[in-house]
């Protein structure tokens, strides 16, 4: 069975930083674009960052380069997500995503083009 299961949320205090987890199963994710999203209250779900494979590239949203940091362990089958210098704006449920059939550069960040979620893990940043 594919499944991935993010794990890690917690609530930190503004300018802290969190790191959420991944794990993924029955895949192994070398070979799929792996991506983190999130959902903030009363917004669109938005890509954040991601491994894209075809590009063999990391990507982030302009909103989260130089504070968010994504790596993977290809051992544990692992996606990991670093924030730091963390935003009360920033609250929301950040979902893993992966895609088999990785999606063009400019669909990065599409989430329609990923087949597997998470259930989403809650981040909440306070002052």
């Amino acid at each position: 069975e594919v499944k991935v299961m993010e794990s890690g949320g917690g609530s930190v205090q503004v300018g802290g930083s969190l790191r959420v987890s991944c794990q993924a199963s029955g895949f192994p994710i070398k070979y799929y674009c792996m991506s983190w999203f999130r959902q903030r209250p009363g917004k669109e779900r938005e890509g954040v960052a991601g491994f894209h494979r075809t590009s063999t590239s990391t990507y982030y949203a302009d909103s989260v380069k130089g504070r968010f940091t994504i790596s993977e362990d290809n051992d544990e089958n692992k996606v990991y997500l670093e924030m730091a210098s963390l935003k009360p704006e920033e609250t929301g449920v950040y979902y893993c995503a992966a895609a088999g059939l990785c999606p063009t550069w400019d669909l990065r960040f599409t989430s329609s083009r990923y087949n597997y979620w998470g259930q989403g893990t809650q981040v909440t940043v306070s002052t």
